[in-house]
């Protein structure tokens, strides 16, 4: 178990669902994960914070509005903490990305901005000002990895490296291309370029992964919930079994049951 009190700049802080239809979702996950939600009334509407234990591990909003009329699909944000949004921001911009949402202050418990890279990847900068983010990482049902899913690598390891200050190494276990991502000698996430045929259409995008005991039981329960399983169960050599899954209204997510836990998530 990881309970977390604080963050450092650049750690992976917090997995927001945007959905369509918050009860649906609700139901999916609290089946699934065991998360409990609570709603968190808000100037634009409800927010619901997801708990395990009652400590926040994810958060979930609905589409709505301008999202709903560009058909903007049930997606995970990736959240990323920083000293100042406003610096972070203002880089971002400088080293090709757009920043197409504040930065703006998050009444009393942070400040925030929605980026977009050069590659068209959206992510949200988090300035912590009472809410660090996940309060549990590490452990069964929460976030233990973030994975960019990239056509341009080396693109992106100079956004990134850029804005964050990350490093990256080759994975030595990994039978496919793979580079993971490290904040100073932590290793938090990982970076797997998009190569071959079997990517289809799918876009560039960040994906989030959620710790299980036993990865062929989640994917049973979340078909049993509506779900299903976008690549089944596929063992890691040396590390252990993942699949990624998508919810009853198409948000795709990561859940990975591990030989050896990483050292950060």
């Amino acid at each position: 178990m990881s309970e977390r009190t604080e963050l450092l700049p650049g750690s992976f802080c917090w997995p927001e669902l945007a959905t369509p239809d918050a009860e649906k979702a609700k139901a999916f996950y609290a089946g699934l994960f065991g998360w409990e939600p609570v709603d968190v009334p808000t100037a634009g509407g409800a927010y619901t914070l997801l708990k395990l234990r009652g400590k926040d591990v994810a958060a979930l909003r609905t589409l709505s509005g301008p999202e709903l009329e560009q058909k903007v699909p049930s997606h995970f944000m990736t959240y990323v903490s920083t000293a100042s949004v406003d610096a972070s921001a203002a880089k971002a911009a400088e080293l090709g990305g757009k920043v197409c949402h504040g930065p703006f202050d998050v009444e009393g418990v942070g400040r925030m901005a929605v980026v977009v890279d050069p590659e068209g990847v959206v992510f949200a900068l988090w300035e912590a000002r009472g809410h660090i983010g996940a309060q549990l990482v590490g452990e069964d049902h929460t976030l233990c990895w973030t994975e960019l899913v990239t056509k341009d690598p080396a693109g992106a390891k100079a956004f990134y490296g850029g804005l964050f200050g990350w490093t990256w190494k080759p994975s030595e276990t990994s039978e496919v291309e793979y580079h993971e991502t490290y904040r100073g000698d932590q290793p938090i996430g990982g970076l797997l370029p998009m190569k071959g045929e079997g990517w289809g259409d799918v876009p560039p995008h960040w994906m989030p992964y959620f710790l299980v005991a036993d990865c062929e039981a989640a994917v049973r329960k979340a078909a049993a919930l509506g779900g299903g399983a976008a690549v089944p169960t596929t063992e890691i050599p040396h590390v252990g079994t993942f699949a990624v899954l998508k919810d009853p209204l198409g948000a795709h997510f990561s859940v990975i049951a591990m030989a050896a836990m990483p050292e950060g998530a």
